[in-house]
């Protein structure tokens, strides 16, 4: 079932206020947790993990955010003839 472009928005807000915070939290905790049980990587590799773990939230939620910043296209637009009201 398909999502209506308002539920997508509004879906996509919600992943980007309330899940994004929380999965930095679990991946920080997650290099932590390695760097407390491994010791902690070279600056290089421990970027690397960041930016991958920045990158792959976004995975599953590509088709849902794709077009959402666009206007809606199912919606109807009144378009008035000719120009506006002149002053």
């Amino acid at each position: 079932m398909a999502l209506s472009h308002a539920a997508r928005k509004r879906l996509s807000l919600l992943i980007l206020v309330i899940g994004m915070p929380l999965y930095v939290v679990v991946a920080v905790s997650v290099v932590n947790w390695a760097d407390a049980r491994w010791g902690r990587l070279p600056f290089l590799a421990e970027m690397a993990v960041y930016i991958v773990l920045g990158l792959l939230w976004a995975l599953p939620f590509r088709s849902l955010f794709r077009g959402v910043g666009q206007a809606d296209p199912n919606a109807e637009t009144d378009q008035a003839e000719g120009p506006g009201p002149s002053a």
